[in-house]
């Protein structure tokens, strides 16, 4: 059986939305269209995907497992149709990703010089979206940090820097030449907890912090992180570069000297075998390795 991609669309939209009405408007189709559409899939699929009563929608056991095979299906296709376009219209480029801190100057300049005609740009990512913009083709190759989702990536590791702990410059610890994640227990984290396992662990401890944690607030880039310690209402915790790359005088930043480091890799999709992908590899990782 083939999957149709249309209707796989139209499952992650309910799926994400968990409501027919709200997919049906994101979607721009009826609500009796998207209903018919997914009993097809489910008719295809021999599985039911969704458990429906007049007050909600869940998924069931395969609509979880549909959901999570379904983004790296989509994203695959997406790639394939923006490479399939760039062919068409002649343009040789290569797009490489990269995350804040992180300098690709002089590895872009190189693939530069020795392929004069390929126009090669570059892309700002972010924590969400650093495995996205390369599963879905926005991105050739991607410097990308640890800890990311490397499902459909080939990876190959550049470098590793310590973690500090960005804090307002009047914090007790602002004055401090190294810390301990401990001492970060009291903390409000302005950030995903996922990007800092360590402090988890802290925050679990009742004796070192009891009362109830605030959720990390969503920030969508580095700027609104650092505007938010500034204003004294919370740490983060960030690789050195890009702490270092965001200096202010406002801030200081302290490194935590407990916690394993920042890993950065390069990642590309793993279903591409292409030499230029290699090469430029080959370079950052040269160019890592001479910096080190």
């Amino acid at each position: 059986m083939d999957l149709d991609l249309r209707k796989l669309r139209y499952f992650v939209a309910v799926a994400e939305e968990l409501h027919f009405g709200r997919a049906a408007e994101r979607l721009h189709i009826a609500q009796p269209v998207l209903s018919r559409q997914i009993r097809a899939l489910e008719d295809e699929l021999k599985a039911r995907l969704f458990s429906r009563d007049r007050r909600s929608t869940e998924l069931t056991a395969a609509g979880v497992q549909l959901l999570a095979d379904a983004g790296p299906l989509l994203a695959a296709a997406d790639a394939a149709r923006r490479r399939v376009a760039r062919a068409t219209r002649g343009l040789a480029s290569f797009t490489v990703g990269f995350m804040p801190g992180l300098i690709v100057t002089g590895a872009v300049r190189e693939i530069s010089r020795r392929h004069p005609d390929l126009a090669v740009e570059v892309v700002r990512t972010t924590w969400d979206d650093q495995a996205e913009v390369i599963l879905d083709g926005r991105v050739d190759i991607g410097y990308v940090r640890m800890p990311v989702d490397t499902r459909g990536l080939a990876t190959r590791s550049l470098l590793t820097e310590p973690r500090v702990a960005v804090l307002p410059a009047d914090h007790p610890c602002a004055g401090k030449s190294v810390l301990g994640i401990a001492d970060l227990a009291g903390e409000h984290l302005l950030q995903d907890p996922d990007a800092v396992p360590e402090w988890r662990d802290i925050a679990r401890e009742p004796a070192a912090h009891p009362q109830r944690r605030p959720a990390a607030p969503a920030f969508r880039s580095v700027e609104e992180k650092l505007e938010s310690v500034a204003a004294g209402r919370g740490v983060v915790v960030l690789p050195l570069s890009t702490a270092t790359y965001y200096t202010r005088a406002d801030l200081a930043h302290v490194e935590i000297a407990d916690i394993g480091p920042n890993r950065v890799l390069l990642a590309w999709d793993g279903s591409r075998h292409d030499p230029l992908i290699e090469e430029f590899a080959d370079i950052a990782a040269a160019r890592a390795d001479t910096s080190a």
